[in-house]
């Protein structure tokens, strides 16, 4: 296993489903829970998130084989998911939660509603799941799904700390300045979720012009 393979793997990793991404989505949803469930939804949901990731990256072969998908066909997908949600931050409509009159959400407890909210955008998330299948399948070995494994793993941990150091200013922080940080941050992933798509494409063949010239 290369230290160069790994640190790459990380990078990815955390530029598609690190703190940045995640922090405002745990600020929603702390702002209607107490300490002490913030903290065991936060662990919770950390445990689901690396469990989806290592199961990706050690299934990816037979998962895209049994479904018959290429890497394309994930990152048209992906590029599409994640740039709906990204439009809907922007628009200042929250994918994933419930409402006040889902008697289904309010039955199944704040920890079962809290872990539905952060499906979306941390759990299984569709750009990290996409980038977990991408990058496990470039290699056909143990030892490449174990560092793609090991990465991803590494970052949700990083997310998990991130969240309880900050779990105060979290909850504290002002409903108006979410909102405003929503809309910025949906912009940007919505650039990305394009950007993924449009690489799509390009492994199809499709020509697209060079935008830098």
């Amino acid at each position: 296993m290369s230290a160069f393979n790994l640190s790459s793997a990380f990078v990815t990793f955390f530029a598609v489903v690190g703190p940045p991404k995640v922090l405002l989505a745990f600020a929603h949803v702390a702002k209607t829970r107490t300490s002490a469930e913030l903290r065991k939804l936060t662990l919770v949901t950390t445990l689901v998130s690396a469990v989806v990731g290592v199961t990706m990256a050690y299934t990816a072969d037979w998962l895209t084989t049994f479904f018959h998908i290429s890497d394309e066909s994930l990152q048209l997908a992906g590029g599409v998911i994640f740039f709906i949600y990204a439009v809907a931050l922007v628009l200042g409509i929250h994918l994933g939660s419930g409402s006040a009159e889902d008697d289904e959400g309010q039955l199944a407890g704040p920890l079962a509603e809290g872990v539905r909210e952060l499906m979306l955008p941390y759990v299984a998330s569709p750009l990290a799941i996409t980038a977990v299948l991408v990058e496990s399948l470039e290699k056909d070995t143990w030892s490449w799904h174990s560092t793609i494994a090991s990465a991803y793993v590494a970052v949700v941990a990083i997310n998990c700390v991130c969240v309880l150091l900050l779990s105060r200013l979290l909850r504290r922080t002002h409903q108006t300045s979410l909102e405003v940080l929503s809309r910025l941050l949906g912009l940007l992933l919505a650039a990305v979720g394009v950007e993924l798509f449009l690489n799509g494409l390009s492994g199809l063949g499709v020509h697209l012009p060079n935008s830098t010239h």
